[in-house]
């Protein structure tokens, strides 16, 4: 069973994550962050197969908290992928040059979530 970190300070976003990413029957377990500073503590407690990451968060962004778990060797192979409504090209680049593995726009349009997703092995 992996285990899917989602991290978005709307509870209601974090549903609608996980409610796409179910559609794709991937057996997983979800974990919950409202902020970059908790998933921190998630990801330092327990291990993680993917993170779907919001950019603009309270206490720690999602750019901030990217930097952060990139900067550390255990996390390198972590698939991180934005799921944000940032949608300017500068943010797609200083995500992608920063370490996600990918970048989502919201809305979440299944097919393209489904596409990237493939992409990598959970």
């Amino acid at each position: 069973m992996k285990n899917v970190l989602v991290v978005d300070d709307s509870r209601i976003m974090r549903n609608i994550v996980k409610n796409t990413f179910s559609q794709l029957k991937i057996p997983c377990q979800f974990m919950e962050a409202s902020n970059g500073k908790e998933a921190l503590q998630i990801i330092s407690s327990q291990k993680i197969d993917l993170v779907l990451l919001d950019w603009n968060m309270p206490e720690l962004s999602g750019i901030e908290f990217l930097k952060m778990v990139r900067a550390k060797d255990e996390y390198k192979d972590i698939p991180i992928f934005m799921v944000t409504s940032e949608a300017a090209k500068y943010n797609v680049i200083e995500a992608l040059k920063n370490g996600a593995t990918d970048y989502i726009i919201k809305p979440i349009n299944e097919k393209i979530f489904q596409e990237k997703l493939s992409k990598i092995t959970i």
